[in-house]
């Protein structure tokens, strides 16, 4: 009933690429953080986060294009969990990580140059 993918590990660099393009998104941080905390339905996640379904929906084709969340047959209904745990403990990192910022401009003005 249900057609399996065939899962591949990726190169360690397409792995970073993945998860920096995954977390550009304030959105699909919230979605990731939400399903560190425990597997989610898409319409709880959506009322959950406040957003309509179907952004929440674009979002999390993102995230499964990425490789970081994969969706689970549950009935008639479909959850969402990350693909592997230690997305969660890498999570827990990056939020603990210090991050040197120049105190008179925001990511978004060094933007302009080709940062961030």
């Amino acid at each position: 009933m249900y057609s399996r993918a065939v899962l591949t590990v990726a190169p360690d660099i397409e792995v970073l690429a993945r998860f920096g393009r995954a977390l550009a998104d304030p959105i699909r941080c919230r979605i990731l953080l939400a399903l560190r905390e425990a597997p989610a339905y898409p319409a709880d996640l959506a009322d959950t986060l406040g957003i309509s379904r179907t952004r929440l929906s674009n979002h999390l084709a993102c995230l499964r294009d990425c490789g970081l969340v994969v969706t689970v047959p549950d009935g008639r209904r479909t959850r969402y969990e990350l693909a592997d745990e230690r997305l969660g403990h890498a999570l827990d990192d990056l939020r603990a990580a210090v991050v040197a910022v120049e105190t008179d401009r925001t990511c978004a003005e060094a933007g302009d140059k080709g940062c961030c």
